[in-house]
């Protein structure tokens, strides 16, 4: 055992590790203003994301690590804060420059939900903490209006739109300037100039995350997307079937050709629970989104059950991520986690700030 001193402290510390950035928070640099008075200490632990998948086991680490390295030690005060790192490629254009990271919701076909996740992992990251906007770039179908439960125009400051606001979250969509009643016909150049209006001429500020929702497929809005600005990374959703699956696995095959990393993959519409006897049901298969995931090398973020509930919440504008109480937004939550994980994680393998894995630990859906 040691005496209380700043430099013993910072050693004890050293063996506390980050399970994701495989490395202690003291060389990570978490360790913030520690202050000793007496025998009593105190100190921040600054994340790379509120959203931390092991927020409060890093917290317990760290006391546990102090207390069987400090002789006399008295009261242990950790604070808990964060601060979000930005994607380390420069923007290509004067655009998006308050916006620290760009998570592209995507899916090879329509029909898996995958507004749905973009909307709730939207919320969910915003619960957790973070300053989140969500684009909605799907133009011939945009869902976010009815799914945010936002019903009235955007106004402009300056010559920008400014997004509106519900549920912690700025949300910009084509669904807010048409009448909803009138099909968008555009062809491919009107669609592209939307998009790159998106990011231009809308005043998102200062973000932690803006989480994109793409149209389902490999098309215009999303080859103009990675033109137009450095994508951090990709989500993409599917459900299990198999034909779901082939579907995701172009969706892979066109980021990579992109250079856009793939954060992980979403199965969506995992399997049912009766509501009346508790019986699970895969209807569409179960464990094949897991499967594509370690085919393709890349994360497994986690399963969506499908649950009435989800889907009467994003009808009624009340994405269920909101509700802090359910299981259901337990589940999404662990979801944005884990994409909150792996933008760190990201983030970190550019910058040389920490030697990681990209995979989560083996076993762990978080």
């Amino acid at each position: 055992m040691k005496p209380l001193t700043r430099e013993n402290v910072l050693e004890a510390l050293r063996a506390v590790h980050d399970p994701d950035l495989r490395k202690d928070i003291v060389t990570l640099g978490f360790v913030k203003e520690i202050d000793i008075t007496g025998s009593d200490v105190r100190f921040t632990i600054e994340l790379t994301t509120p959203a931390c998948p092991v927020r409060e086991e890093l917290k317990a680490a760290a006391v546990g690590a102090l207390r069987g390295a400090i002789e006399g030690l008295g009261e242990v005060t950790v604070t808990m804060t964060s601060n979000v790192a930005r994607h380390a490629q420069a923007p290509r254009a004067d655009i998006l420059r308050g916006v620290r990271n760009t998570i592209a919701v995507a899916s090879g076909k329509g029909g898996v939900g995958k507004s749905t996740i973009a909307a709730n992992l939207a919320v969910a990251l915003a619960r957790e903490g973070a300053r989140v906007g969500l684009a909605d770039l799907d133009m011939y179908g945009p869902s976010m209006p009815l799914m945010m439960g936002i019903h009235r125009r955007p106004v402009q400051n300056d010559g920008k739109l400014i997004p509106i606001e519900n549920w912690g979250v700025r949300v910009m969509s084509i669904g807010f300037l048409v009448d909803p009643m009138q099909a968008v016909v555009w062809r491919g150049p009107m669609v592209s100039g939307a998009v790159r209006q998106f990011m231009a001429d809308v005043e998102w500020g200062e973000l932690d995350y803006l989480v994109m929702d793409l149209p389902p497929g490999t098309g215009d809005v999303q080859l103009t997307l990675v033109q137009t600005i450095p994508l951090t990374g990709a989500v993409i959703v599917t459900t299990p079937q198999d034909i779901a699956l082939a579907d995701a696995l172009k969706a892979w095959k066109m980021f990579e050709k992109v250079d856009v990393p793939v954060l992980g993959v979403v199965e969506n519409m995992s399997y049912y629970i009766c509501s009346h006897c508790g019986a699970r049901e895969e209807i569409f298969a179960n464990g094949g989104g897991k499967k594509t995931a370690e085919e393709l090398g890349v994360p497994f973020l986690g399963e969506v059950p499908l649950y009435t509930s989800i889907r009467v919440s994003g009808d009624r504008g009340t994405p269920i991520a909101a509700d802090t109480e359910t299981p259901q937004a337990a589940i999404i939550r662990a979801i944005a986690r884990n994409v909150a994980a792996q933008v760190s994680i990201r983030n970190a393998r550019r910058t040389g700030g920490a030697s990681v894995d990209i995979q989560l630990m083996e076993g762990e859906a978080r």
